[in-house]
This record gives C-alpha cells, structure tokens and sequence, in this order.
C-alpha cells in the first residue's frame, strides 16, 4: 500500500523547491513504514501468556493429565503467537522507548547515507518520519544548529506528531515544511542559488 500518491509526492517536492529559494539551508525529507519487524514481540508475549496457562487450568472443574497440560500450553503458546503477528495488535506490544529507540538508529543512518552532513556550509536539515512507531524527528547538521536550537524545532515535531498519530502524515509533512521554512529563511536567508540534496521525498519499505 502506497502511503502517498504522485500528486501528494509532486506537492511535497515543489514545497521543498520553493522553500530553498529563500534560505542557503538545503532541505531532506524522508519517511520508513516501519523501523524494525520487531519479530521477537509476538513469540516473548505469547511465551510469557503460556508459562501462566497451568496455573489458570487449576481453577477448570475438569482433571487434566500432565500431556493434556502441556497440549494446552503448546497450543496457548501457537494461537498467541499468531494473534500478536498482527501489526495493529504488535505495536501496541512494544514499549515506546524500544520504538523511539529503533526509530532514531534509522533516522541516523538515513542522515548518513543519504549525505545530509555534506553540504558545502553544513546547513542540511532532515525531516525524517517513521509511521508504524508515531515517530518524528529533525535533525540538522551543525551549521544549522549554531543558530537553530533544538528547542525551536520541539514545537513543530510535536505537531507532525500528532498528525502522524491521526493518520495525516501528508498534511503533516506540509505543515511542518511551512514552519520550518520561516525558521530557516529567517536565520539563514538566501545568499546563492544551489540544489545539493534532492527535494523527493524518499519512502523506505513501501510495498
């Protein structure tokens, strides 16, 4: 499923493109449907749930052979495996601080591979959104934080947040490219004409 179509993926990129026409900052917007499978989630609840399986058989009026026992646990232990696989039911499993933590790891590496930090002044900024984790975060090179401290970004990732959260990561994105283009037109306006990182929005582990 596509999480944006051509027409939402042309405006972003437009956006970007004007934005740049106002500030020496160069602008980079990326975007993962998930950081991690966050495979081991399913088998350690559904293990946990089976190890309580005996104990809650105690209070059954029917008597139990020790093979009957272990039947029950074994299937326990299949049936919320597969229950917990599904994603909807999956992320709700892992704690917040595991997918902030995961999902910073990638908005790094992204930072890096996608060259961010080698812009001829440093003023690279990323916008990076990871959707199955909620999960928004800026990061800038250090040309750009010598004048932009995080704490004037805190404002608008929390609203893209929020946006991502209710499903609007479109109307996210656009919002939180307007705000930033007045932080960053006001600190650092436009002395020359230069495009040094691609204004698409890169989407990593869209099927």
């Amino acid at each position: 499923m596509k999480l944006f179509t051509n027409e939402q993926l042309e405006t972003i990129s437009q956006t970007i493109g004007d934005i740049e026409k106002t500030t020496d900052a160069e602008l980079m917007t990326v975007v993962a449907t998930q950081a991690d499978d966050y495979y081991f989630v399913p088998t350690l609840w559904a293990a946990i749930i089976a190890l309580f399986i005996p104990a809650l058989l105690n209070f059954t009026p029917f008597w139990l052979e020790l093979n009957d026992i272990l039947m029950c646990q074994l299937a326990g232990f299949i049936v919320f495996t597969l229950l917990f696989r599904i994603p909807a039911i999956k992320y709700r499993l892992v704690p917040k601080s595991v997918k902030h933590h995961r999902a910073n790891l990638v908005a790094r590496e992204q930072f890096l591979a996608n060259g961010i930090h080698r812009t001829k002044q440093h003023l690279g900024v990323m916008i990076f959104v990871c959707e199955a984790e909620h999960y928004v975060e800026i990061i800038t090179d250090y040309g750009i934080s010598e004048h932009i401290s995080n704490e004037a970004w805190s404002s608008i990732v929390s609203d893209f947040t929020h946006n991502v959260r209710d499903g609007k990561t479109y109307e996210g994105f656009l919002q939180c490219l307007e705000q930033s283009s007045k932080l960053l037109a006001n600190a650092y306006p436009l002395t020359e004409a230069k495009n040094e990182l691609p204004n698409c929005l890169v989407v990593i582990g869209e099927a």
